[in-house]
C-alpha cells in the first residue's frame, strides 16, 4: 500500500509537448490508491484529450468554466477537494501567471483557491527555462511555499540537448510519495513484527500447530507502513499476503526459524511487537517417514521451543518491546507476569473468554497494560485494533 492511498490528488495540465506525460501521471497516482482529478488548460487540450485523462481518473476532466450543459465547474471546490496539487507540465507562461496571480482560465483561479501544497514540473525548451524571467518566476514561487520538481536534461522537442525536460511521471510520484512520508510520525522508525502460526513437524505430513491465522500481525505491518515506519514482518505459516513497498515480507515455518529470524533482525530496530503465536513445545524427535496408524494410542514426546519474546527481552537496548497475551484465565495477572518476565514495555491483552476475539476472526477485543497502567478497548476491527496499538505507541514515545 503506497502512502497516497485515500489521498485527493489535483493534476493541473498545461499546453505543451510534456501534456501526454499527464497520462501516466494519472495511472500512477490511481495504481497507488489516490483519488485524482484534473483541469486542464484550453492550449492542453490539443496535446492530450480529456477523454483520456477522464477515462484514467475515472472522473470528468474540466478545462471551463461551465460545461456543455452550463453547469458551473467549481473552481473553490475543486481547490479545497485537493491534498495536494500538482501542475505537470507548468510552461512558461503559466508559470508567469502564477506569480502575478493572472487567472483567465479554471486551472488559475483553482491555484488561487488552493490551500493545499503545490508541486509545479516545469517543462520547456532549454533557453526558456535558463530565460531570467523563468527562472525569477520560480524562485518568487519557491519563496511563496511551492515545491519545483526541477526538470531533467535531455533531448527537447526542439531538437536541442538540455535542461528543459519534465521530470519522469514515476520521480514525480516518488516526490509526492517523500512529501506525505516526511509528515508522518514513524517516519525513520523500523519495526519488526511476528505474525501468525508456528508448525513444528512431527513426520512429513503432521505437525503441531494452532488457529492463528496471523490477521492481527498483518494489520500491524500495514499500519505501521502507513505511519511512515519501515517494516520487517517475519510470518509463520499463512494465506496472508501483502503488497507495500515499505514492508520485507519473511516467511518461516517453525518456532526455530521464527527465532533465528527474529533475533536476527532485533538489533537494527526501533520497536518489535511478537504478535505471533508460536508453538511453546515441539517434538522431540522428527519421523523422516510418514508415520502409520497401527497402534490405538501414540506417544510423542515434547520438548519446549526457544522463548523467542523472552530472549529479545534479554537483548532489549534501546528498543520499545511489545508482546500479546492470549489468555483463558487470571487474564490481567498472567499478563502483568509476563511483562515483567520478560522484560516487556507493553502487553497486548486479548481473552478467549471475549466474543469476538481471538484468533481467526476479522475483530479483536484487547487491553493495553503496562508497568503502571492499563487500556481497555471496545470490541473492533483487527485493522482498528492496530491503530490504537500506534496511536498508543506514538502518544507515549513519539508525540
Amino acid at each position: 500500500m503506497s502512502v497516497l492511498q485515500g489521498k485527493h490528488i489535483l493534476l493541473g495540465v498545461t499546453g505543451g509537448i510534456a501534456a501526454y506525460k499527464a497520462a501516466f501521471l494519472v495511472r500512477l497516482f490511481i495504481k497507488s490508491g489516490a483519488k485524482v482529478k484534473v483541469i486542464m488548460t484550453p492550449y492542453a487540450e490539443e496535446f492530450v484529450t480529456p477523454l483520456t485523462l477522464s477515462t484514467l481518473s475515472k472522473n470528468p476532466v474540466h478545462s471551463t468554466f461551465s460545461d456543455k450543459e452550463k453547469n458551473w465547474n467549481n473552481h473553490v471546490e475543486l481547490g479545497e477537494w485537493a491534498d495536494v496539487m500538482l501542475i505537470a507540465p507548468a510552461t512558461a507562461n503559466t508559470l508567469s501567471k502564477m506569480v502575478t496571480g493572472k487567472s483567465d482560465n479554471l486551472l488559475l483561479t483553482t491555484y488561487l483557491s488552493a490551500r493545499c501544497p503545490v508541486f509545479i514540473a516545469p517543462a520547456m525548451d532549454l533557453d526558456m527555462f535558463k530565460h531570467v524571467s523563468s527562472q525569477e518566476n520560480l524562485k518568487k514561487l519557491l519563496i511563496n511555499g511551492h515545491f519545483i520538481i526541477e526538470p531533467a536534461s535531455g533531448e527537447l522537442a526542439s531538437g536541442l540537448e538540455g535542461k528543459g525536460r519534465m521530470e519522469d511521471p514515476e520521480n514525480i510520484v516518488s516526490v509526492i510519495e517523500d512529501y506525505f512520508i516526511k509528515k508522518l510520525p514513524l517516519r525513520d522508525k523500523t519495526i519488526l513484527i511476528t505474525a501468525g502460526p508456528t508448525y513444528e513437524s512431527i513426520d512429513p505430513v503432521r505437525f503441531i500447530g494452532n488457529h492463528s491465522s496471523g490477521k492481527m500481525g498483518f494489520e500491524l505491518a500495514r499500519r505501521a507502513a502507513q505511519l511512515g515506519a519501515e517494516v520487517t514482518l517475519i510470518a509463520g505459516p499463512t494465506h496472508l499476503d501483502i503488497k507495500d513497498t515499505r514492508v520485507e515480507l519473511h516467511r518461516v515455518q517453525s518456532a526455530e526459524e521464527m527465532y533465528n529470524k527474529a533475533t536476527e533482525c532485533f538489533g537494527n530496530v526501533d520497536i518489535a511487537i511478537a504478535s505471533a503465536a508460536v508453538s511453546d513445545y515441539r517434538p522431540k524427535k522428527v519421523s523422516d517417514q510418514k508415520i502409520k496408524k497401527k497402534d490405538n494410542t501414540i506417544t510423542i514426546d515434547l520438548i519446549k521451543t526457544k522463548d523467542i519474546l523472552a530472549e529479545l527481552g534479554k537483548l532489549k537496548k534501546h528498543q520499545i518491546l511489545v508482546g500479546f497475551a492470549l489468555e483463558t484465565n487470571n487474564e490481567e495477572a498472567n499478563a502483568r507476569d509476563k511483562l515483567e518476565r520478560k522484560n516487556l514495555d507493553l502487553v497486548v491483552l486479548n481473552s478467549l473468554n471475549d466474543i469476538g476475539a481471538g484468533f481467526k476472526g476479522d475483530t479483536n477485543k484487547v487491553s493495553l497494560i503496562t508497568k503502571n497502567e492499563i487500556h481497555r478497548y471496545d470490541l473492533k476491527q483487527k485493522y482498528e485494533v492496530a491503530e490504537d496499538i500506534f496511536q498508543f505507541l506514538i502518544e507515549k514515545y513519539y508525540s
